[in-house]
């Protein structure tokens, strides 16, 4: 399951309600948000959660929200009866260590309790058997972390979400947003050190590899481009690339869907269906070193193999065989790592420009 967030310290503008319906549509269907960052305005929160609530019900979302010990209260709300929140439409609790484990189990009966992955202990969750509380109900979310060089290593997130499945739990993670980061340090809200500027579809197929059950975009804003490819993910399982063009004459040959051999090979990613298209007559051209991400036709000189077409995964030397057709855009290199044995890949034109694209 893929979800996104939305923050409470501005109002909830039409632009933003365009954007959740958007996300919605392309098959994210959670949203995260916090009501307890100590820079912002509480007051507002009673209204704007409303709001929110609002448009999860019209968009059929989950609503998470990270509360503190009493935040609830502060925005007008009880933290004994829960029926008005669930009313305008939050599904989940967030909940930090200032509030017992007794209220958690109590509240596991009426609604999705998350609590932080990265701190529950075996005692924890001895007392959260003691007081009946239902695990059916109960997640562990890891936290986002907002400061470079403090988001989690890859391998301790993998070793904790083992032991947290075994106690029972659904797991979450954050990947950072590509647009409208989360201030004051701007620098992406992943829970991943990793994955601080890691294209967030990559990232999130890689916190899944990791026994992630669900995956929350964690900054504010997510670029319609990278929208669409978490959509037809979704929907299609298909990682989709955008590349330009090197070779006018042949680029469109290499366009559309392919799926790399269930043999993986090291170095490059080998369409199992250029063998079914039929095959130009291709003559030597464009035969220069192969960066990251080129997308290549062996040409002639490859006898047999002619039409084979090709994703390089690292940089390779310029081959006489083999044309250099177009290029992956920079930012979806990542997105290579995650194609592999058997898994489908589309190819499409680039369109408008993009920072540090080779």
């Amino acid at each position: 399951m893929f979800g996104f967030s939305v923050f409470m310290n501005d109002e909830l503008t039409e632009a933003k309600k365009t954007y959740i319906q958007k996300m919605a549509k392309n098959g994210f269907t959670g949203m995260f948000t916090s009501m307890h960052i100590p820079e912002d305005d509480h007051s507002s929160y009673k209204k704007r959660l409303r709001e929110l609530g609002e448009c999860a019900k019209k968009n059929q979302l989950e609503l998470m929200v990270d509360i503190s010990g009493d935040a609830l209260n502060r925005a007008g709300f009880s933290l004994e009866d829960l029926e008005p929140l669930k009313k305008i439409g939050v599904t989940g609790l967030r909940m930090d260590y200032h509030i017992p484990i007794k209220q958690m189990a109590k509240w596991s009966h009426q609604m999705k309790i998350s609590l932080n992955a990265s701190t529950i202990t075996e005692q924890d969750v001895m007392a959260l058997k003691a007081e009946n509380a239902d695990f059916s109900k109960l997640e562990a979310w890891h936290n986002y972390y907002p400061r470079p060089e403090t988001g989690l290593d890859r391998s301790w997130y993998k070793e904790k979400n083992v032991w947290l499945k075994k106690q029972g739990f659904t797991i979450q993670g954050f990947v950072a947003g590509d647009e409208d980061l989360r201030g004051p340090l701007y620098q992406g809200l992943p829970t991943l050190e990793i994955h601080r500027n890691v294209h967030p579809l990559a990232a999130a197929l890689d916190l899944s590899s990791c026994g992630t059950d669900l995956i929350y975009i964690g900054d504010g804003g997510l670029s319609e481009k990278v929208q669409q490819q978490f959509f037809m993910y979704r929907k299609e399982q298909t990682i989709l690339l955008h590349a330009k063009v090197i070779d006018p004459q042949f680029y469109e040959y290499v366009l559309g869907t392919h799926t790399n051999r269930q043999d993986e090979a090291r170095d490059v990613i080998r369409s199992a269906n250029a063998r079914f298209r039929k095959i130009p007559q291709v003559p030597p051209r464009n035969t220069k070193e192969r960066k990251k991400g080129t997308v290549t036709l062996d040409n002639e000189r490859y006898l047999r193999y002619m039409g084979e077409i090709q994703i390089t995964k690292k940089d390779l030397p310029s081959n006489e065989k083999v044309n250099r057709v177009a290029q992956v855009s920079q930012k979806d290199l990542p997105l290579l790592e995650q194609i592999r044995a058997g898994v489908n890949f589309k190819i499409i034109e680039k369109e408008g420009k993009e920072n540090g694209t080779n």
